[in-house]
């Protein structure tokens, strides 16, 4: 009678011996794959920063930055930063066209600083390069002799600093609205995403990049995605950058930087005048400034307006009247004559606008001096209409003893300047009330700032490749999620076993 007992046992053990060995097997398995995933997402690496240098010789002054970057990440997108800026004392190098001989030794100071901030051991793998922009554009234009030198003093004093140099010349406008646009959406991530952070934006309807919107002291530009066919192949570049395709509309436009700009409007208004004393709603009222007729018409944005006037100097008085200024300034936006279905000005092609505008440079210090770039949303322009009608309506004296610490030059001008970032916003892009919002006035992207100074490094050194780089076998998430699962399925079994083992009394009775 006892017989089927001790049959009944066989069963039973044999299938708690089967049990073992597949909990056995999946706690190997568990244990191999959590190793495994460690290894290969964790490789050591080595700490080897290196560093790139790219002096920015603009119209007005030139800045140096430094930027380095983590050696083994070379082809990663966000691992660049800027760890320095300087900016150079005295005039940009396109003013030592008289004095030829001194637009290299200018930079010395600014080298310097640049050797303390890179270790020494690493001084002669560092490249240098010096890009010239608007204002050197201007001077080839006037005098190619001028320009030539002042390109020969600059080089000899890069390759007499410990730096490995790597060229000094004069970028097109072109290139300038390009790699203002490399930068911008290379900082901004839009390049290369990957996992969770991919996979939400492919859900979002907005643009996948960002325009640029440049402004110097000699010229401006204009550089965005275009999804329509281009009626003007001249302003179209196509990247191919980690293996995905843009079609980029870019334009620069010369003459047409803040400082130009207001020479080119002086210049229209001097046609009507009628004796030296010149009246200007540009400028506040009390304002007063004297202008040499000689040096007046020497710069080729102003050149084909010369005039014999029976006066050798111009008296400016201001008026502070922004309307009246908005309506002298959009006289240097020609409108009429588009060759195609949609123009800028002066009969220059321009796509529609899309999506958004990182404006920077210019843009943003003269936005910020007027407190127009603080808020997190962009302002209404309205609001930003109003606050520089304000801003220029209040007389000198009172502009003066609120902002004692700003030059003169530069605080006497902000009223134009103002007015004239409006007006070729509107007028001549045509940015309306409504899609004001997509701009944001930038001036550094975490620690870098805005410009087309790292594009052009980025380009240069090759750290954005046409095809996607390689990168750790999984992306971060995907790292992560892995690493957890493999994580709960070894709890999951021991538990179970310890459970196989023990068999607390709620367990056992419900085997019994």
């Amino acid at each position: 009678m006892d017989e089927p007992k001790v049959t009944g046992t066989k069963p039973k053990m044999s299938s708690t011996r089967t049990i073992l060995l597949i909990l056995g097997f999946l706690s190997t398995l568990a244990v191999i794959a959590l190793i495994a995933v460690a290894v290969t997402q964790n490789q050591p690496l080595p700490k080897n920063i290196k560093y790139g240098i790219v002096l920015d010789a603009g119209s007005s002054h030139t800045n140096l930055y430094v930027y380095e970057w983590p050696a083994e990440k070379e082809n990663d997108t966000g691992v660049v930063k800027q760890v320095e800026v300087c900016k150079v004392e005295g005039p940009g190098i396109s003013g030592y066209s008289h004095a030829t001989e001194k637009a290299g030794p200018s930079l010395a100071q600014c080298l310097q600083q640049a050797e303390e901030v890179i270790p020494s051991a690493q001084h002669k793998e560092t490249p240098v390069y010096l890009g010239a922009t608007a204002g050197m554009r201007l001077l080839r234009l006037q005098n190619e002799s001028a320009a030539d030198k002042v390109l020969s003093s600059v080089g000899n004093t890069l390759r007499s600093a410990p730096f490995n140099f790597q060229g000094a010349r004069i970028i097109s406008g072109q290139e300038e609205g390009a790699y203002g646009w490399i930068t911008i959406n290379y900082l901004l991530g839009n390049f290369k995403q990957s996992g969770w952070k991919k996979l939400l934006l492919s859900l979002k309807s907005s643009s996948e990049t960002s325009g640029a919107l440049d402004l110097g002291g000699a010229s401006t530009q204009i550089t965005f995605v275009s999804k329509v066919s281009s009626e003007s192949p001249e302003n179209q570049l196509y990247f191919r950058l980690y293996g995905k395709d843009y079609q980029v509309y870019t334009h620069s436009f010369l003459c047409y930087g803040k400082d130009q700009a207001l020479q080119k409007k002086l210049a229209m208004d001097l046609q009507t005048v009628e004796n030296s004393d010149l009246p200007d709603p540009c400028f506040h009222k009390g304002y007063e400034r004297t202008i040499n007729i000689s040096d007046f018409f020497k710069s080729p944005c102003t050149s084909d307006m010369k005039k014999q006037l029976p006066f050798s100097q111009l008296y400016i008085k201001g008026e502070g009247d922004y309307q009246k200024c908005r309506e002298n300034i959009q006289k240097l936006f020609n409108k009429s004559g588009c060759p195609y279905s949609r123009c800028s000005f002066n009969g220059i092609y321009l796509p529609p606008l899309q999506g958004d505008f990182g404006a920077f440079s210019a843009f943003y210090f003269v936005m910020n001096f007027l407190n127009l770039t603080s808020e997190s949303n962009p302002l209404a322009l309205n609001k930003v209409t109003s606050t520089i009608e304000s801003f220029c309506a209040q007389p000198w004296q009172k502009v003066k003893t609120a902002h004692h610490n700003v030059k003169e030059k530069y605080l006497s001008e902000y009223c134009f300047s103002g007015a004239y970032i409006l007006s070729l916003l509107e007028n001549g892009y045509g940015f309306t009330e409504n899609d004001w919002q997509m701009i944001h006035f930038l001036g550094k992207i975490g620690s870098s700032d805005a410009g087309w100074t790292l594009g052009y490094m980025l380009n240069l050194t090759n750290m954005i490749p046409a095809e996607e780089p390689a990168g750790p076998p999984l992306s971060h998430g995907s790292y992560v999620g892995l690493m957890v699962l493999c994580s709960l399925v070894l709890v999951s079994v021991l538990l179970f076993a310890w459970l196989l083992f023990h068999k607390p009394k709620c367990l056992q009775k419900g085997i019994v």
